[in-house]
């Protein structure tokens, strides 16, 4: 009896050691299965957002292309016409041109178009009180120079008074030129670059599934660079309010980019135009809490319980998969976190609250 309860034993504990070899690999089979879910989501809100990607590439290129193209007529004209300037304007006036050519490096490129208006009107008034002529023409030209203020025009009169002064003024606009395209591909260059590296850090995809520490609140700023143009169609405001200390926590980092895609998008599409995007991520109890509001519609009362089961949407047939915020709830459960949300017609806030370090279970 010993000899068979032995071999009942050792049977039972090869048949143990089998039944657990297969719930490792089912298990290991679900994690791959779930990781690539949440690829495939990813990817397919990449898809959505090639046109808008390619929209924000374009704008930069088109703007460098502009840029450099100006800048060939405006450095030709100005190697033909400085060494003119000793010969046509007096050491009065040469001095005047100077500090004329100095304003253009002074250009505020952030002033609106009705504020360079009405300086323009004020600084014409001011010509045309002299007896000058072309006071539009001059003004016109001054106010491209980088002249904005009135009492900048008072030390241009020795210039704006001799018989070259139209010429002397296309000179330093032409300068004036080459500064601005150089500050407009400047521009335009970053703007390309971060759209790019939001790209690439979206698509990124860690094999290994190793847990790493980030900033909340990079993988944000990467899906509102990446969502620019949407947001710009639309006329959405877009306010953002982070802490001054860190919001870096120990995380999956390709995963919560995931989490921050889906729900920017839904209150994207929930705002029909003109409304409020606003983020709000800030510290508490040793958590960061990440809420995201939109002014949209709201979440009707019906469909409020559902809207976290898998397959379910309200988009139109091929829009949507349904997956979306049924993936968004598994990976902040996995982050040992918490999702809800409040709605109501114009404001509805879905608030992320995620621990700084995940424990290991």
């Amino acid at each position: 009896s010993l000899v068979l309860e032995s071999r009942d034993r050792q049977k039972a504990q090869r048949e143990l050691r089998h039944k657990n070899k297969q719930l490792r690999t089912t298990l290991k089979q679900l994690k791959e299965t779930q990781d690539g879910l949440i690829q495939s989501e990813k990817m397919a809100a990449l898809g959505q957002l090639v046109a808008s990607v390619a929209h924000e590439i374009n704008n930069p290129l088109a703007v460098i292309s502009a840029a450099a193209n100006n800048t060939t007529v405006a450095l030709k004209e100005t190697i033909q016409q400085l060494p003119q300037v000793s010969q046509k304007l007096t050491s009065e006036q040469q001095e005047c041109f100077s500090e004329l050519v100095n304003c253009t490096f002074d250009t505020q490129l952030n002033i609106s178009t009705r504020e360079k208006r009405q300086f323009k009107r004020a600084i014409r008034k001011q010509i045309e009180a002299r007896g000058i002529n072309h006071a539009d023409s001059i003004a016109d030209n001054l106010s491209d120079i980088g002249v904005y203020k009135q009492e900048q025009v008072e030390s241009f009169w020795p210039l704006l008074q001799a018989p070259e002064a139209n010429w002397a003024l296309h000179v330093a606009y032409n300068i004036a030129c080459l500064n601005l395209n150089h500050s407009n591909i400047t521009h335009a260059v970053k703007r390309a670059s971060k759209v790019v590296f939001a790209l690439k850090s979206y698509a990124h995809y860690d094999h290994n599934g190793q847990k790493r520490k980030v900033a909340i609140t990079d993988g944000i700023e990467t899906v509102l660079a990446l969502y620019h143009n949407q947001i710009k169609q639309r006329s959405i405001e877009v306010v953002t309010q982070y802490p001054s200390t860190s919001t870096a926590i120990i995380c999956y980092p390709d995963e919560l980019i995931q989490v921050w895609t889906n729900l920017i998008y839904n209150a994207i599409q929930a705002i029909n135009e003109k409304g409020k995007l606003q983020i709000d991520v800030f510290e508490r109890q040793k958590k960061i809490i990440v809420a995201i509001t939109d002014s949209g519609c709201g979440i009707s009362e019906e469909i409020r319980s559902k809207i976290f089961e898998p397959f379910f949407t309200t988009k139109p047939v091929g829009e949507g998969s349904g997956l979306g915020l049924d993936i968004v709830r598994r990976i902040v459960e996995k982050h040992q976190g918490e999702i809800v949300f409040q709605s109501q017609p114009g404001e509805t806030t879905f608030r992320v609250s995620l621990p700084k370090e995940i424990r290991d279970l």
